[in-house]
């Protein structure tokens, strides 16, 4: 399954089968397919990444994240789509701030590359068997 952020992009866990050299590893990993504004991301230089089509995309549940923190849904999805405004804006005047998921991990933008990088242990929380490859293939 997958949750779209509106403006930003998509979280997703994927399935990859890589072939070792004695083993065949299938491992869960995290990606980030980036959905923003074009004009925001000129002169940037961002990953391409595929999201299946077989994974389940849902939009971002506002009433759950409004139950973690006690503020109303519509106060939770006001704050994101403001912070989603600003981060835009600030790529847009070049800024480079980097824009952090608490759990998840980091989207930064170094040397003109926007990309997302994934804590080790949101990784290892996906992947309980091949943890290793799983963290060389994020």
């Amino acid at each position: 399954q997958g949750v779209l952020v509106p403006g930003l992009g998509t979280f997703a866990v994927v399935r990859e089968q890589i072939n070792g050299t004695e083993e065949v590893y299938v491992v869960r990993r995290p990606v980030f397919q980036l959905d923003m504004d074009m004009s925001c991301l000129r002169e940037l230089v961002f990953p391409t990444v595929m999201i299946p089509g077989d994974i389940e995309i849902m939009p971002l549940d506002y009433w759950w994240l409004s139950q973690t923190n006690s503020l109303p849904p519509d106060m939770v999805r006001g704050c994101v789509e403001e912070t989603i405004l600003l981060y835009s804006f600030q790529l847009r005047t070049r800024q480079r701030p980097a824009f952090t998921f608490k759990n998840i991990g980091i989207l930064s933008c170094q040397d003109n590359v926007l990309c997302m990088q994934f804590h080790c242990s949101c990784i290892a929380g996906l992947e309980s068997r091949d943890i290793w490859v799983a963290l060389l293939l994020t």
